[in-house]
C-alpha cells in the first residue's frame, strides 16, 4: 500500500473529527436496529401447535393485523414452516427413495437421511426403516405434502408455522447501515492526514466488514429457511406402525388377544433366557447338598 500525502495539519484535524462522527453516527445507526428486535435462536422445530399451510408458504404466524403500528406489512411476511409426517409403508427403503424423487422434482432437497436395514429375529421382524430431513420450497408445500401421503398411510402429521418477519427487517437494517458506514469510511481514506489517521480508519472498515459478514451469513440463513420449508418424514414398516384403537367389541377382542400372546412371547423368552442359568444354579445347589449330607454322615459315624 502506497504512503498516503500528508496534508496540513487543518485538514488532518478536520479528518479525524470527520471520522469521530462517523463513527458515532454508524454505531447510533446499528445500535438503533438492534432496539428493534434480536435475533432469536434457530434450532429443532417446535411442533406445538399444528397450523395450516398456504400454497404461498403461508401459516398461523400470519394471523397478526398487518395494519398495526409497526408490522410488516401482509404481502411482506417471512414464514418459517417447519413439520412432522410418518408414513407406514411395505418396503420403506424404496419409499424413501420415492420419496427423495419427488421432493427433488419440485426444487427442494434432502438435508438428512437415516435407513435402517430389515431385521428379523425368532419372535418378531420388520422391513426396515427411513428418516429423511427434508426441504420443501415453501410455494410447492401442500401438493408436495399430497404426494408424499400417497407413499403409504398417514400415522401422524404435524405442521408449524412460525413469523420471523421482525428478524428478517432487523437483519436488513442492520446490513445497510454496516454497508453506508464502511462506504464513507473508505471515502474518508483518501483524505487520512496522518498515518495514524489512516490506520484508524483501517482498523474502523475492518470492524465493520466483519460484522457485516456476520449479518450477511444469518441473512442468508433466515433466506433459506423462509423459502425452503423443513418436513422430517419418517417411514417404518407395518410391524412397528403403531396400534390402531379398538372402537368396537370385535376390535377390542383382537386387540386383547394380540396383548395375551404378546404377554406370552415375552414370556417365553424370558423363561429362555433363564432356563440356562437355572440348570447351572441347580446343578450347583445339588453338589452342594451332595457334600453336606456326607459331612453330616461322617460325623454321625465318628460319634
Amino acid at each position: 500500500m502506497s504512503t498516503p500525502r500528508l496534508l496540513p495539519r487543518p485538514a488532518g484535524l478536520l479528518v479525524v473529527a470527520s471520522l469521530a462522527a462517523l463513527l458515532l453516527g454508524g454505531c447510533a445507526a446499528v445500535s438503533e436496529s438492534s432496539d428493534s428486535g434480536g435475533m432469536p435462536g434457530i434450532g429443532a422445530p417446535d411442533f406445538g401447535e399444528e397450523a395450516p399451510v398456504a400454497e404461498d408458504g403461508g401459516g398461523a404466524g400470519g394471523d397478526l393485523d398487518g395494519e398495526q403500528s409497526g408490522d410488516p406489512d401482509a404481502g411482506d411476511r417471512s414464514i418459517v414452516t417447519t413439520g412432522y409426517l410418518y408414513l407406514t409403508v411395505d418396503a420403506p427403503l424404496e419409499a424413501a427413495a420415492d420419496a427423495v424423487a419427488i421432493v427433488e422434482r419440485v426444487g427442494g432437497r434432502v438435508d438428512g437421511r437415516q435407513e435402517y436395514a430389515p431385521r428379523e429375529t425368532s419372535y418378531s421382524s420388520d422391513a426396515g426403516g427411513a428418516e429423511l430431513v427434508l426441504r420443501i420450497p415453501a410455494a410447492r408445500l401442500t401438493a408436495t405434502l399430497e404426494d408424499l401421503k400417497e407413499l403409504g398411510e398417514v400415522e401422524e402429521l404435524q405442521l408449524s408455522s412460525t413469523d420471523i418477519s421482525r428478524e428478517v427487517q432487523d437483519i436488513d437494517a442492520r446490513v445497510e447501515a454496516l454497508r453506508s458506514s464502511i462506504t464513507r469510511l473508505l471515502a474518508l481514506q483518501g483524505q487520512a492526514g496522518t498515518v495514524e489517521d489512516l490506520i484508524a480508519l483501517e482498523t474502523a472498515i475492518s470492524d465493520r466488514q466483519a460484522q457485516l459478514e456476520s449479518y450477511e451469513a444469518q441473512q442468508r440463513l433466515l433466506a433459506d429457511q423462509v423459502s425452503l420449508s423443513t418436513i422430517t418424514l419418517v417411514l417404518g414398516s407395518p410391524e412397528v406402525a403403531p396400534p390402531d384403537e379398538p372402537n368396537t367389541f370385535l376390535t377390542g377382542l383382537a386387540a386383547g388377544w394380540e396383548a395375551l400372546v404378546g404377554f406370552g412371547s415375552v414370556l417365553l423368552v424370558i423363561a429362555g433366557v433363564l432356563l440356562p442359568w437355572l440348570v447351572a444354579l441347580g446343578l450347583i445347589g445339588l453338589i452342594v447338598l451332595l457334600i453336606v449330607r456326607s459331612v453330616i454322615r461322617r460325623r454321625s459315624a465318628a460319634s
